[in-house]
């Protein structure tokens, strides 16, 4: 164990991406005394195209966190008023507006470097937040009140410890806790694209037989994030392809949606794993939340609103709690997130299974069912409702 001066937090937080700064912030706010430990500060990356490839889907549930934390004044969100989805192999489409749950935008495309700038900026400002940079956490020991500490040559103790560093979380490894990997055999490409016509305020998503193809809307009228699932051996290809070539192809593979494919920032690859914790909160004063919990497709961009939905239900508990990690305080909430998690994990796996079923009674069925969920309007409302993290499912289970 780390020798050394011991320190007294209500609550210490590890990891300072989105969800954990937004976890801090929300507890500062609260009038807590707040450690975040963090690796590496964040940094803003601008790409080729001016644009940050990391480009985060926000609900309207997000939004109104982000504004409570003060944090979306300060943001330059692009809005997206309508979604369209189709495939390959249908000859249906089914497309979601923002006026048909009489709202002006389903949601914001936000690039992840000024977001993590503003949180980080609020975060070094407040009274009530220390900022420990450079060092993960060596060992993390449950007591029984407290949980103990060690980054560098400093012992922290804190009443609650949180733990939202990540799919890799070293506070998940350290305590020992599992996470239930599901392989989805698919790889994400992600980059920055212009195009000719623009994505007209539109997130357009196409199921292609290995995986679904996005373009959302981005910083300008004609440029877009892509976000394109595949196997491994399509990204490999495509990964290799000249930039005249792949633009084509990713032009081909879209329809057009947003014209012609005309310039290309770098491209990425990363593999796509669902994975849910065994517990999220395995020690009455530790909780897991953001990835560290729970990691899911990222087709429908619901990762980091997952998060926030974590950081708004951990902020209802905690509020009035004198003991934030006293004994059986967040039995509830955990339980009601792996639930959430769970469903998302399962939902978002049987939706990738179908769209890759390749016969023609399953085509015939897919069809089917998007002109039903197209043409029957309470259905659509309330799949919007839901995806904006605003209906009865989200309340009931964060």
């Amino acid at each position: 164990m780390a020798e050394g001066f011991r320190e007294d937090f209500e609550v210490a937080v590890v990891g300072g991406g989105p969800v954990g700064a937004a976890a801090a912030l929300g507890l500062a706010d609260a009038g807590r005394r707040v450690a975040l430990i963090e690796r590496c500060q964040p940094q803003i990356e601008v790409g080729a195209l001016g644009m940050d490839l990391r480009t985060l889907a926000l609900s309207p549930a997000s939004q109104a966190l982000l504004a409570d934390l003060g944090l979306w004044s300060a943001l330059k969100p692009t809005p997206y008023r309508s979604m369209q989805v189709w495939e390959e192999r249908g000859t249906a489409a089914i497309r979601f507006e923002a006026s048909d749950v009489d709202r002006t935008e389903l949601g914001w495309m936000q690039e992840n470097g000024p977001l993590a700038q503003a949180a980080w900026q609020r975060l070094g400002e407040h009274s009530n937040v220390e900022l420990i940079v450079g060092e993960a956490p060596s060992a993390v020991e449950p007591q029984p009140d407290a949980v103990a500490i060690d980054v560098g040559d400093r012992r922290l103790r804190a009443a609650l410890l949180i733990g939202a560093d990540g799919a890799q979380s070293r506070v998940r490894e350290q305590l020992g806790v599992k996470a239930q990997a599901q392989d989805t055999r698919q790889v994400a490409l992600v980059s920055v694209v212009q195009a000719t016509e623009g994505h007209g305020g539109t997130a357009w998503q196409r199921f292609l037989h290995d995986g679904p193809l996005a373009l959302l809307p981005g910083c300008d009228e004609r440029t877009a994030a892509l976000v394109w699932s595949q196997s491994p051996s399509a990204a490999a290809r495509r990964l290799d392809m000249e930039e005249s070539a792949f633009c084509a192809e990713l032009t081909r593979q879209s329809e057009a949606c947003v014209g012609e494919i005309c310039a290309l920032d770098r491209r990425l690859t990363f593999p796509l794993v669902q994975s849910v914790a065994a517990s999220f909160n395995p020690h009455p004063r530790v909780l897991l939340i953001g990835d560290a919990a729970r990691v899911v497709h990222l087709m429908a961009g619901l990762g980091l609103n997952l998060g926030f939905e974590d950081v708004s239900g951990l902020l209802r508990t905690a509020q009035g709690a004198l003991d934030p990690g006293a004994p059986g305080l967040w039995r509830t909430f955990a339980r009601r997130r792996k639930a959430r998690a769970q469903a998302m994990v399962r939902m978002l796996a049987a939706l990738q299974g179908f769209y890759g079923l390749k016969q023609p009674a399953a085509q015939w069925l897919r069809n089917a069912g998007v002109r039903l969920v197209n043409d029957f309007a309470p259905l659509k409302r309330q799949i919007i409702i839901e995806a904006m993290g605003l209906g009865p499912l989200a309340g009931r289970l964060s």
